[in-house]
């Protein structure tokens, strides 16, 4: 069979006796909580799941022999940017280069004569870890493209690299002040010498070409596509609203779902202005009440309340250290005052809100659950990325109803790990980073995202290392050392939060599960992970189901 989901309208299922169901035959079964291996078949029926066990198809139905793979309800990506990523993908694209800076040069200096009709070079994707303390340089840009201004998002999109010429485009010169919210790199002089950090991007926001509704739309389908491709079939969009110069979203979202072109099932989280307080309240409740249509509900509010560790600006209960061990005097940035915060969260969740935060260092984790305290856990706030969490507030997180949302594949020893990020932590903070283990020990509800285009949307990578804490196949420089293992998930329990855990932090509940009633979103891999749990991230999506239509084949 074959099925293509911008070819033909396959999501608009006639309620029709005609229609046939579909069976799903020589399956493992991971039911969205546990692996109960082979059941039987498994059919679905306009668009829900109609039995589990079975022993023979329907009359007329549709037979799709899994070979013994896993089928599986379909991920749901917690936390990730499909807009962006779908751009980027469109773009000069580096996310696919190896991490090494004259990879990227030859790419950006390809792609920049590839297309001489452009006025910018924009993009994005690379590695910190690819340059000297984290740094690229415009004189580096300069070389490969000296004709254009350059701007190209890191990959956790909390800098960007830039040339000299878009410094001149805009007017960033060495008495340009930094923002609040943000720094911009420079030299002994006070120059700049090619990165913004954090709020600095927005320096050029006044100058990066506007792209218009049908590239923003683009984009939307191209993330889609790819998202679908991996087994992904509904996520949360973790910035609606307007970031270091991107659009917001929310336009394009409510477009692509009133015109029946959002596949997926959408959550979208309207982005926290941090220089203002809870008078914007008001537009939120006006944008979601306007966005949300479909398969898009704008139902969620995001909150930026640190950076991240890598250019000191997650924010710390104790001081980074120098590269000499010495404590400094930088604690990282609380963008939100925490005490603010408090009151804001309040009222977004009286106004029937779910609150998404940014909490990557320990104080942002712990000003984030305070301000959780008091709030209505049926709303499912949750906080992200959880880099570092005082072990003084793991069990809070189980206390007040907060998710804990994952983005497993930076639990791992990577160049930026090693070289960027545990030297300045000291050796007891870097012991405890990133504690999903200690979070599910105690009680903790995890769900899971990718952050995606800050890294691979793909589940199975995110999983392996997840269970491993290694990246599949991408061994680190001290080799295949897990990272700190005793924080390592059961494969059952790293399944689920990718499947049933997010779903329901979406507020799915007939979602994520491989049970009679649920709906029919589900996935198809060519292997049981189960059965070869060394090779995760080896398996591959072969199949994606939406309400019991294919959205997707290999």
């Amino acid at each position: 069979m074959t099925c293509d989901i911008h070819k033909r309208p396959v999501l608009r299922r006639v309620e029709d006796d005609r229609v046939s169901a579909t069976v799903f035959r020589n399956a493992a079964v991971f039911d969205g909580f546990r692996h109960r291996g082979t059941v039987g078949d498994v059919v679905i029926d306009r668009g829900r799941i109609a039995a589990v066990g079975a022993d023979h198809a329907p009359a007329g139905a549709t037979v799709v022999d899994v070979a013994g793979g896993l089928l599986l309800p379909g991920f749901t990506d917690a936390h990730v940017h499909p807009v962006q990523g779908g751009l980027e993908r469109l773009a000069c694209d580096l996310s696919g280069c190896p991490a090494d800076s004259a990879a990227y040069l030859r790419h950006i200096g390809d792609y920049a004569r590839a297309h001489p009709e452009l006025d910018w070079i924009q993009g994005g994707g690379w590695a910190m870890a690819a340059f000297p303390g984290g740094l690229p340089t415009a004189r580096e840009l300069d070389e490969v493209v000296p004709d254009r201004p350059v701007a190209l998002a890191n990959r956790d999109h909390h800098g960007m690299w830039v040339n000299t010429r878009a410094f001149e485009a805009a007017g960033i010169t060495a008495s340009t002040p930094d923002p609040p919210d943000g720094h911009v790199e420079r030299d002994a002089s006070g120059a700049p010498t090619g990165v913004l950090h954090e709020g600095a991007m927005g320096l050029l926001g006044h100058v990066l070409p506007t792209v218009d509704d049908n590239t923003m739309y683009a984009g939307l389908l191209e993330g889609q596509r790819y998202l679908h491709s991996l087994g992904i079939t509904g996520w949360q969009d973790a910035i609606v609203g307007r970031y270091a110069g991107m659009r917001d979203v929310g336009p394009t979202y409510a477009r692509a779902a009133a015109n029946g072109d959002l596949t997926g099932t959408v959550v979208g989280a309207l982005w926290w202005e941090r220089d203002r307080g809870t008078e914007q309240i008001a537009d939120l409740l006006e944008k979601r009440a306007a966005w949300s249509t479909g398969r898009f509900s704008a139902s969620a509010v995001k909150v930026m309340q640190d950076g991240v560790a890598e250019n000191g600006t997650a924010a710390l209960v104790e001081p980074y250290l120098d590269r000499c061990g010495h404590a400094t005097s930088n604690t990282g940035i609380s963008f939100v005052d925490p005490v603010e915060l408090r009151g804001h969260v309040r009222e977004l969740d009286r106004h029937g809100f779910q609150v998404h935060v940014h909490g990557l260092g320990d104080r942002s984790v712990r000003e984030a659950l305070d301000a959780f305290e008091g709030t209505d856990s049926a709303r499912r706030h949750h906080i992200a990325h959880l880099q570092l969490v005082h072990p003084d507030d793991v069990p809070r997180f189980a206390a007040l109803g907060v998710a804990a949302n994952i983005q497993a594949l930076w639990a791992c020893l990577d160049d930026q790990m090693t070289e960027l990020t545990i030297p300045f932590l000291g050796e007891e903070r870097a012991a405890r980073q990133y504690p999903f283990g200690d979070l599910h020990r105690a009680g903790v509800r995890l769900v899971a995202g990718s952050d995606w285009p800050v890294s691979t949307p793909d589940p199975l990578a995110a999983i392996h290392t997840a269970v491993h804490r290694t990246a599949y196949d991408e061994p680190a420089p001290a080799g295949t050392e897990p990272f700190l293992p005793e924080q390592a998930l059961d494969l059952e329990v790293a399944f689920a939060a990718y499947t049933s855990g997010s779903a329901w932090v979406n507020h799915r509940d007939d979602a994520g599960r491989v049970a009679v009633g649920a709906v029919a979103d589900l996935v198809v891999l060519d292997r049981d992970p189960f059965a070869t749990p060394d090779e995760i991230g080896a398996a591959r999506v072969r199949s994606t189901w939406i309400d019991g239509e294919c959205a997707f084949e290999a």
